[in-house]
């Protein structure tokens, strides 16, 4: 990479997985390198994602791993080629941070925690000289200047305007707004001519009509196992297994997330969708028919499902949802339900309480190096890119690649700029 003027500035706005990268690849090759954030301090979802175990990314083959990023494959593969999962668990093991596989196969740090791992990036980046600037929220472009370089801020001092030889928006998407992903350069970059494919929420919860029986009894509980069945708006069958949680108002979970694009589609196309759960995945139709046929005696029709296929608890009380009381009369109406019971979701929860967003800024509108083609020298990364993923380590991989390729792309432009 050819030699950088001694004053090229960069500006990253966001101190996310994905500005902080692109200030990583930015600092090793001598930028001058300032991060802005609007929080008081960097990588806020990022921490709250690590909560519950800090799954930093998915151990399975590149291929499949691919195959996550549904309809936008083909523009995350470069990305992915270039600091795929093995990739950035070697850059952990370099920042002092070791890893494990877990028995679904996701990767964890041996701690299972996000704040130390965030505390050694930050030393070192600083160690770099990067630059870090709290409370600084971007607020467009300063309209006396000509250039997309000269940028305005609120900050706690006032407004302030910052010039820079070349930016990296790393501003998230629109879900978790309270941690600073709020959306608010939609707009900004849509003045400027850009493209921005609606904000939408993914990796979400949908909404169902419980009856109030139903929602007092069961909203916390856990759906296991069970399988979703659904045909998306191309015809194809969507189908898997695992388990999700019954709401006040719906279901969520991880597999509701892993499906929760395909589900999400069907809902906007058709005002609606209806899912068909499989109760009882691990047995054949033809096991449950049998066992439910067979003879019962006094016994009630809940009380022999129990003991013939251990069907109880909430899985029964999904089936009294679906069926009316009558209906539990005929043994082989019930065996079908349990094995294709129609659950009809009427909408996605709320952006803002989304685990991550679908659209943003479009790979069509970029480079491959992320650049904006319409704004030299502006890129883009992570989250506000049109990409979604599921749960599992996929969003931040992805994230953290596409930092990394938006700093050497700001790199490969100044030092384009330079020799010109």
């Amino acid at each position: 990479m050819s030699t950088l003027p001694d004053s090229a500035r960069v500006v990253v706005i966001g101190g996310g997985p994905a500005g902080l990268m692109a200030a990583e690849a930015l600092a090793e090759h001598g930028a001058r390198v300032d991060v802005y954030d609007a929080m008081p301090s960097v990588g806020r979802k990022f921490l709250m994602a690590g909560k519950g175990g800090m799954n930093i990314t998915h151990s399975e083959p590149l291929e499949p791993f691919l195959g996550r990023y549904g309809s936008r494959r083909a523009q995350i593969a470069p990305l992915l080629n270039a600091f795929g999962p093995d990739a950035l668990r070697g850059w952990l093991h370099d920042l002092g941070v070791e890893t494990f596989v877990g028995s679904s196969g996701r990767v964890f740090p041996t701690d299972m925690k996000a704040a130390p791992m965030l505390r050694a990036w930050l030393h070192r980046l600083k160690e770099a000289g990067v630059r870090f600037h709290m409370r600084h929220k971007w607020i467009g472009w300063d309209s006396t200047q000509a250039s997309q370089h000269a940028l305005r801020f609120t900050t706690p001092d006032g407004e302030q305007t910052v010039n820079a030889d070349a930016v990296i928006f790393a501003l998230g998407g629109a879900s978790w707004p309270r941690l600073g992903s709020d959306a608010a350069w939609v707009p900004l970059l849509g003045a400027r001519g850009v493209a921005v494919a609606p904000l939408r929420p993914a990796n979400c919860g949908f909404d169902a009509n419980w009856s109030d029986y139903f929602r007092e009894r069961f909203a916390g509980q856990p759906v296991k196992p069970v399988a979703i069945r659904l045909i998306d708006v191309d015809k194809n069958v969507q189908n898997r297994q695992g388990e999700f949680i019954v709401t006040e108002t719906g279901i969520e979970g991880s597999l509701v997330y892993a499906l929760s694009a395909a589900i999400r589609e069907r809902v906007l196309a058709d005002a609606g969708a209806t899912i068909e759960l499989d109760l009882a995945p691990d047995l054949p139709l033809q096991r449950v028919l049998n066992e439910v046929t067979r003879p019962r005696g006094s016994r009630s029709m809940s009380s022999h499902l129990q003991s013939r296929i251990g069907l109880g608890g909430v899985k029964l009380g999904l089936l009294h949802e679906a069926l009316p009381k009558e209906a539990f009369a005929d043994a082989a109406r019930v065996a079908h339900t349990i094995k294709a019971l129609p659950l009809p979701l009427t909408r996605p929860r709320p952006i803002d309480e989304a685990i991550s967003s679908a659209g943003g800024v479009p790979f069509e509108a970029l480079d491959a190096q992320l650049m904006i083609e319409q704004l030299p020298g502006v890129f883009c990364a992570g989250e506000m890119l049109d990409w979604e993923a599921p749960t599992g380590g996929y969003l931040l991989t992805a994230c953290f690649a596409s930092g990394l390729i938006a700093g050497r792309g700001a790199l490969a432009y100044l030092a384009g700029k330079a020799s010109a």
